[in-house]
């Protein structure tokens, strides 16, 4: 989903990342990146409420097919599990938010 005319291409998490619906949302989200043009790409995590260690790799996988295009990632509205398990990784990095 796209945020305002002029703000940066948006891609909006799921309410729910696991290991069990990553897959099926790395598709989805990556369907919506390719649809959406511009150097820069913002994930809203604001409505993701039940993620684990899968969340974090599908940011990671979205980041690098970006990067692959010359094009950068960030990441708004994480929750606070999300920021932590990027930091337990060592990936917040990678991954502004």
């Amino acid at each position: 989903m796209t945020a305002a005319a002029n703000a940066q291409p948006t891609l909006v998490l799921p309410e729910q990342l696991t290991m069990q619906s990553a897959a099926q949302a790395l598709v989805a989200l990556k369907r919506e990146m390719t649809s959406q043009a511009g150097p820069a790409m913002v994930v809203d995590a604001q409505g993701l409420r039940v993620l684990d260690s899968s969340a974090v790799a599908v940011l990671l996988e979205l980041r690098r097919e970006l990067q692959a295009a010359g094009r950068s990632l960030s990441v708004r509205h994480a929750p606070q599990r999300l920021s932590d398990l990027m930091a337990l990784y060592g990936v917040s990095e990678l991954l502004p938010t």
